[in-house]
Order: structure tokens, then C-alpha cells, then sequence
């Protein structure tokens, strides 16, 4: 017998558009609900998916792009309330209207609150979903056209998640805001941990990420459905130009893109009630939450995440896994030092022939923002539900490689009450973990010990650098002179290690080679 309070997903749906002309009646919201609706749907419940809608008790949705960053920043408006606008368009009264705060993580991290949830019986029917419509919002911003997507909907829902800057302030002194330049600079600090030059780590970057391009070719709802080769992918050309080296275009996530997902969880007690088929049900084996040191550049080691290793640690040991016995993994991929460090820390060997990724990852199947892990759990109820009995892996990221969520996935049940350990433990154990100490005000002589060169339009613009300084070994954060010659040589000599003079110039740090 399973006990009734187990928490199992039960309906799970994704919505990829290319080619749909942008509308007033689609906003993000609508598309929120569509996917929502086809979620319940997929459910297959005797009640009826209308039915079932009603019974929502819980909505949460991801924090579009467009409501965090200025570059995103919609034109047409928006929902004042996007949980109930959501609820509203399902005949849905949720107790609980959750919008979250900006992280991939948060997907994930909301299945396993609910779950909790759902075992204490304090929630009976959550509903997590999010989209994207940057792709609609461009194209509509080039004709002109006038939409709108305003809805006052009424109240304010509930914040969730972690809402701190994912930057100190020492990082955004030098203009270190965007994870197109932090993924770089993580990348390089990789490469030099396993002792490679430039040539052969693109190289490997660009087979792993032929992996991922791979599985999108053959996933109908991916925005990149070319199967690019590892050769294509580590070249820089017309249509795979630097955006910051060490990264060409191809290398980056693609967030404009139309794409929803959503996922329905509930427990096992009202599946039987609402008559949803025991070949729906999708259970929670094991799960896990984790912070690594917020600040980037005060992480003692910059190529590793003790939170990814112990999210996967956890979740295996709660359903009394070992990693042997997961059949795929969908690795959190924006970027390819996010795959390699999970792969790294998890103790996924490259050469290991399972899935890292069931969708095609953020670069070819789409990045939707926040909500690209709620397609990947989607895809993975697909996946175990296709063999039954396997167990999936899905891992979640939040900022810059900052925050982390795992879950293991599998039709077999699991046995006895479901519990987790607390996260605050594994939290505590996080925060005792030894930081670096930036210097603010660094003078004098020190070494690069990563970064990266960031590009315009056709030419590098800027250059940061991680170094540590010779007197004291403290890490400081610096910026390169606007000197085009330097940023030149940057991108044709090997920077790593390299001996530099850092001073301050203009309120910022400043660095020169010797």
C-alpha cells in the first residue's frame, strides 16, 4: 500500500511557439494558462481537466524576464497579479498565489516545497508554471505593433524564493552584473584547473555541448533544431560570433524565445479521488536545496559547487540511490561551465554515454528565464513514464551557479511516509565552508587567476579579471584600461597566471600587465 499523502506529479505540459504572430490575447499570462490547461490534460483524470482545475489550491509562478531586467523590460504591459490572473483563467481559487523571485533553481525548488506541502496535507493540488514571450515582444516592438498585456487582476501575490542582487557591490564597482560575463569568467578559472590551453577546451566545451545540440535535433518543441557538430559549435563565425570569450553565441543560452511549461502535484490519496491513471503518476524519490557562496568572487574555489554535490548527495540518499542507477539527467545548462561543474561534482565521467540533458539544454531547446527547469521536469515525467521504473535526474541553477535544486524522478512508488531532512542542515553545513576575502582597494603587483573578454556589436569592448595579489594572496576584481591593443593580446596569449600591476583609476580597479 502507498501511503494516500505521497506526494507524486501527475500532469506535466510544454509549449514551444516559432511562428505565431504576437497578440494581446496571448500574453505571458495566457500562455501561463495554456500550458496549465494542457498540464491538466495530460492527467488523464476521470473528473475531467476543468474539473480538475478547479481543485487547484496552489499557484506558482516563475518571475518573467520582463518583470527583472531592463534589457527584457516589456513595452505592452503586464499582469499586476500573475498567479491569479493564471487562476482566474483555470475557474481556480487558490489558497495560495505564489510569484517567484528571479533563479533557474526555483522549479525545482517549488516542487519540493510543495511536496512537503502535500505530505503534511497542508496543500492538495499545486500548480508551478511559467513562459516566455521575448520572442513575440521583439518581433511586436520591430512592427509597430499595438499590444496590450496589462491585467489588474487584484491583491499581491506572494514572493517566494531569494531576492538578493546575485552581485556584490564590489563586483557591479567594476560591471559585473550579467551572467554573460560570470559563466566566462567561472569557464576559464575551469580550464585551469584541468591544465588546458584555449584551443583544446574549446574543443571540449564544444563536445559537450554537441550533446545537448544532439537531443534538440530531435525534440520538436527546440528553437535550435540544427544537431550543430562539437566542430561548428567551438568555431567562431558569422553566425556563431563571441558574445565573451570564451563563449561564441552557441555557447550561450537563447532566451528569446516563446515558451511555456507547467506541472501539476498533488499526493497519491487525491489522484485515486479525481481518478488520475497510476500510469500518470510521476514520484518525488529524493530532492534537495542548496546556496553556494552568494558573492562569486568570494568563493574559495571558482571551478567548484559544494552545493551541487550535496544537493545530488542528498536526493540520492533519501530514495537510497546511488548515481549508477539513474538512467538520464537533465544538468542545468546555460552556459558550459554550469554542465561541467555539476558533471564534475555529481561524478559524471565525459565519457558516460546516459543523457545529461532530455530537452536539448537552454541553448538549443530554448531558455525560457526562471521557468526552463519546469520544461525539464515536464520532459523527464515524459521520460520515466517511457520506461518505467527508471529514475530520472533533473538539477536546477539559480543565479551564478549560485543556487541549486535536484530531483529524482520515477514511476516505481516510493515506500513508507515521504520525508525529507530539513535544508536548513544542509544549508548550515554550506555556510561554514570557507570564503576568500576580496581586497576593495588593491595596489600593487598580483597574477590573473581568471577572466574574460566581453564583446560589442563586432570588436571586445571590456575585460575582467579574478586576481590575487602577490604580497597577500587576497582576491580582488579589476578591469582592463580601454586599451584595444590589450584586449587583443588577451584573446591570442594565455592570460591565466599572468603577472599583473593592479591600481586604482576613477573609482575602479585597474590592472596592466608587466
Amino acid at each position: 500500500m502507498i501511503d494516500p499523502r505521497t506526494p507524486i506529479l501527475v500532469g506535466g505540459a510544454q509549449l514551444t511557439d516559432t511562428q505565431g504572430q504576437p497578440s494581446s490575447e496571448r500574453s505571458r499570462v495566457a500562455f501561463c494558462a495554456e500550458a496549465a490547461r494542457a498540464a491538466l490534460a495530460d492527467t488523464r483524470a476521470s473528473i475531467g481537466a476543468d474539473a480538475l482545475g478547479r481543485r487547484i489550491d496552489a499557484v506558482a509562478v516563475m518571475e518573467f524576464f520582463s518583470d527583472i531586467s531592463p534589457r527584457f523590460a516589456s513595452p505592452f504591459g503586464r499582469s499586476s497579479n500573475p498567479p491569479r490572473s493564471v487562476a482566474n483563467r483555470l475557474s481556480a481559487a487558490p489558497r495560495q498565489l505564489l510569484y517567484s523571485h528571479s533563479g533557474g533553481n526555483m522549479p525545482q525548488y517549488l516542487v519540493n516545497r510543495f511536496a512537503e506541502e502535500i505530505a503534511a496535507g497542508e496543500t492538495e493540488l499545486a500548480l508551478i508554471c511559467g513562459a516566455e514571450l521575448l520572442r513575440s515582444t521583439q518581433n511586436a516592438r520591430k512592427a509597430g505593433l499595438a499590444i496590450d498585456w496589462n491585467e489588474d487582476s487584484g491583491g499581491d501575490p506572494e514572493r517566494i524564493g531569494d531576492n538578493r542582487f546575485g552581485f556584490s557591490e564590489e563586483e557591479a564597482r567594476h560591471e559585473l552584473r550579467a551572467a554573460i560575463h560570470f559563466y566566462p569568467l567561472l569557464e576559464n578559472a575551469i580550464r585551469g584547473g584541468l591544465r588546458r590551453d584555449v584551443p583544446t577546451h574549446m574543443k571540449a566545451m564544444g563536445r559537450l555541448f554537441a550533446r545537448l545540440a544532439a537531443v534538440a535535433k530531435d525534440n520538436p518543441l527546440a528553437t535550435r533544431r540544427k544537431g550543430y557538430s562539437a566542430e561548428e559549435l567551438a568555431t567562431v563565425s558569422d553566425d556563431n560570433r563571441w558574445i565573451c570569450f570564451p563563449y561564441p553565441r552557441l555557447m550561450n543560452a537563447n532566451a528569446i524565445i516563446d515558451q511555456a511549461a507547467a506541472v501539476l502535484v498533488t499526493s497519491v490519496g487525491k489522484a485515486r479521488e479525481w481518478g488520475i491513471p497510476q500510469d500518470r503518476w510521476v514520484f518525488l524519490h529524493g530532492c534537495a536545496d542548496g546556496t553556494d557562496t552568494w558573492v562569486v568572487s568570494e568563493r574559495d574555489r571558482l571551478d567548484a559547487s559544494p552545493a551541487i554535490r550535496g544537493c545530488a548527495r542528498l536526493a540520492l540518499d533519501m530514495a537510497d540511490k546511488k548515481l549508477s542507477d539513474v538512467a538520464a539527467f537533465d544538468l542545468y545548462s546555460c552556459f558550459p561551465s554550469a554542465v561541467e561543474v555539476a558533471m564534475a561534482e555529481m561524478g559524471i565521467d565525459e565519457a558516460d554515454p546516459r543523457p545529461i540533458s532530455v530537452t536539448g539544454g537552454l541553448p538549443f531547446f530554448g531558455g525560457p528565464g526562471n521557468n526552463y527547469v519546469t520544461h525539464s521536469i515536464a520532459e523527464m515525467m515524459n521520460v520515466v513514464r517511457r520506461k518505467p521504473g527508471s529514475f530520472g535526474m533533473v538539477t536546477a541553477n539559480g543565479m551564478y551557479l549560485t543556487k541549486h535544486s535536484a530531483g529524482l524522478y520515477s514511476t516505481e512508488p516510493t515506500h513508507g511516509p515521504w520525508r525529507r531532512q530539513d535544508p536548513k542542515i544542509f544549508q548550515a553545513e554550506l555556510d561554514a565552508g570557507p570564503k576568500r576575502r576580496v581586497n576593495r582597494a588593491p595596489v600593487g603587483a598580483g597574477t590573473i587567476e581568471t577572466y574574460c573578454v566581453a564583446y560589442g556589436k563586432d570588436a571586445p569592448e571590456r575585460a575582467y579579471i579574478f586576481g590575487r595579489l602577490g604580497d597577500s594572496d587576497e582576491r580582488f576584481v579589476a578591469m582592463a584600461p580601454d586599451d584595444p591593443a590589450l584586449l587583443a593580446d588577451m584573446l591570442a596569449q594565455e592570460q591565466l597566471g599572468r603577472r599583473v600591476r593592479v591600481a586604482q583609476e576613477n573609482g575602479r580597479n585597474v590592472f596592466r600587465p608587466q
